[in-house]
């Protein structure tokens, strides 16, 4: 059976905590906002420490949209507060250092062979070049990244499920399906 959501699914609520501010809920914040919801691993991971950036340089396709931009990580709210201030990201970090927020979206982690496939190691090596280091591991090391878009009326517009861990849809394609 595929649980995996799809674009006419709602959106599923979920409590959360983000480095700065503790008991939100994901259903309150975007409030009647369309927002994109991106899965990646944790904040030591230099893949994800250059998607991160790579959202953060394209935040303005999000803006005039008036779209909310969420980044699920399994890192702990203390890890990532110690690598910076709130204002450094333009969008809300999710600390789900449980992976419950990625149960929930079943964004699983993969085997061994997508962890290892040619693609996850050639970003690695392209992050590490443009000085996005390793830090703290945290998490499951195989966890596969996903990215979706919620309409206003918490309707999925847009959903993906990474194959490898550097597998995450760039930002030009989640403004894309923002209604």
């Amino acid at each position: 059976m595929n649980l995996k959501l799809k674009p006419g699914d709602s959106a599923l609520d979920f409590r959360f905590d983000s480095p700065w501010k503790s008991d939100q809920a994901f259903y309150q914040t975007i409030a009647n906002k369309p927002a994109a919801v991106v899965f990646l691993r944790y904040i030591g991971c230099p893949v994800c420490r250059m998607e991160m950036a790579n959202l953060k340089k394209k935040i303005d396709l999000f803006n005039q949209k008036e779209a909310k931009v969420f980044v699920v990580l399994q890192s702990s709210p203390a890890t990532i507060a110690s690598l910076g201030k709130q204002e450094d990201w333009p969008f809300t970090i999710v600390c789900d250092p449980d992976a419950e927020v990625f149960k929930l979206y079943h964004v699983e982690p993969g085997g061994i062979f997508k962890y290892l496939h040619p693609a996850g190691l050639i970003a690695a090596i392209k992050a590490t070049f443009q000085g996005f280091m390793h830090g703290k591991f945290e998490g499951r090391e195989t966890q596969l990244p996903a990215g979706f878009v919620v309409a206003a009326d918490k309707t999925i517009t847009f959903s993906y499920y990474g194959k490898n861990i550097s597998d995450t849809p760039p930002p030009e394609t989640l403004a894309e399906y923002i209604q």
